[in-house]
């Protein structure tokens, strides 16, 4: 398809037959003057004294516990940079679609203008009585660690930002597997990350905790290697500066087991993918173009595993797998917040159902004859029907026990 049809195209599907991708519809009916006096006055009294009296009973008499915010500001569009936050609007009611579509959550998509974190901090914590949890989105760095640290600490509901943990879940699960394919561990393997924002430094905080070693991380930014002798790095970089007269990111591949990418397109050459160790993995995940394309990385090297956001190549590495179900756990068990267990129990979760036997449903959906655990599949297609099952599941049951250990 050519540029100028795919405008068009996604410009049309926007736009008709009727403008944007949601609308609200009503649960219960409201098709008599009874159903209208339970639906509004005198009738809906009765749930607003309820809840005045124990405000849990909102989950009971409204839709609060299916009920999720995604908002944002604007400031970091899917890769299209800060725009605004009215441009975001289109990209916020496409997540909205995916909450409904594979864990049938509700979403109302919120786009703040706000001129500071704190701001935007405000507007948030004022309208947090309305859901069941707070999806931020598409905010950028450092300013969305600061946002949504505060925000858990002030609310009572989950608050998860899908650039940092929605993306470092879902690399994690597909890199334990692509690990497990070339034989190597994830304690042992040698890492560079390129991309030091959101989900570059999200991901390898989600890689300690399972295990990777932080003496074996190289995260490298637009200025090089993140490294102690550095003067300009903030407080989330400084975490990972490393004693080494590494400097490039040339130097710092140079041997690596794994490469994942963070950041944008064409930064990494054949030749730096030729200096990997043996049987490495590459994780080119800038989109639409990867930070090298499959083609020139498996020409440049034929043991690698490797993994883009793209749909047209293998093993695309997208949010999707992620963000609805875990939603959809923290929600089912009533979680006030998404732990760092909730996210390993997805992690898990994703990378044990890459490995069972494909289901005939989804060779179907995506036009496959065959579909195997291995190098071209290390992570669940989106439209697995047992992802709605077993990921939810696995995280409601770390959120209650999380909740058991407290007390």
């Amino acid at each position: 398809m050519s540029q100028a049809s795919l405008k068009k195209k996604a410009l049309d599907y926007h736009r008709l037959p009727r403008p944007g991708k949601l609308e609200v519809v009503s649960s219960k009916p409201c098709a008599t003057q009874a159903d209208l006096s339970l639906a509004y006055t005198p009738g809906v009294a009765q749930p607003v004294l309820e809840i005045a009296k124990n405000p849990a009973k909102a989950y009971d008499y409204t839709n609060k516990g299916n009920l999720v915010a995604v908002i944002t500001d604007g400031t970091a569009i899917l890769g299209l940079g800060d725009r605004g936050a009215l441009a975001a609007k289109p990209v916020m009611e496409g997540k909205a679609v995916l909450f409904k579509q594979f864990a049938d959550i509700d979403v109302y998509d919120i786009e703040v203008n706000a001129r500071t974190p704190q701001d935007f901090i405000k507007v948030v914590e004022a309208i947090a009585p309305t859901f069941g949890g707070i999806n931020l989105e598409d905010i950028a760095a450092p300013h969305c660690f600061e946002i949504e640290a505060a925000l858990k600490k002030k609310l009572d509901i989950p608050v998860f930002h899908d650039d940092q943990h929605g993306t470092a879940v879902i690399i994690c699960a597909g890199l334990i597997n692509a690990l497990h394919v070339q034989g190597k561990t994830l304690d042992s393997a040698k890492i560079v990350c390129l991309g030091a924002g959101a989900a570059g430094i999200a991901s390898m905080k989600l890689l300690l905790a399972m295990g990777a070693r932080k003496s074996n991380i190289l995260l490298v930014d637009s200025k090089g290697v993140v490294h102690k002798g550095r003067t300009d790095l903030n407080a989330f970089k400084k975490g990972f500066a490393r004693a080494t007269k590494l400097r490039t990111l040339e130097d710092a591949m140079n041997g690596a087991d794994v490469f994942v990418g963070v950041s944008g397109a064409d930064l990494v050459s054949p030749a730096m993918v030729k200096s990997m160790a043996d049987n490495p993995v590459v994780f080119a995940l800038a989109n639409p173009n990867p930070e090298i394309s499959p083609a020139k990385a498996m020409a440049a090297r034929s043991d690698l595993v490797m993994a883009t956001g793209r749909s047209d190549y293998p093993n695309q590495v997208n949010n999707v797998l992620g963000f609805p179900f875990i939603f959809r756990g923290a929600l089912d068990a009533r979680a006030r917040e998404i732990t760092q267990d909730m996210l390993i129990a997805a992690v898990n979760a994703l990378a044990e159902l890459a490995r069972e036997p494909v289901p005939a449903a989804v060779l179907k959906a995506y036009q496959l004859k065959k579909l195997k655990f291995g190098p071209d599949y290390i992570l669940p297609k989106p439209f697995d029907p047992r992802l709605a099952e077993r990921v939810p599941q696995a995280v409601a049951k770390a959120a209650r026990k999380a909740v058991r250990k407290r007390r």
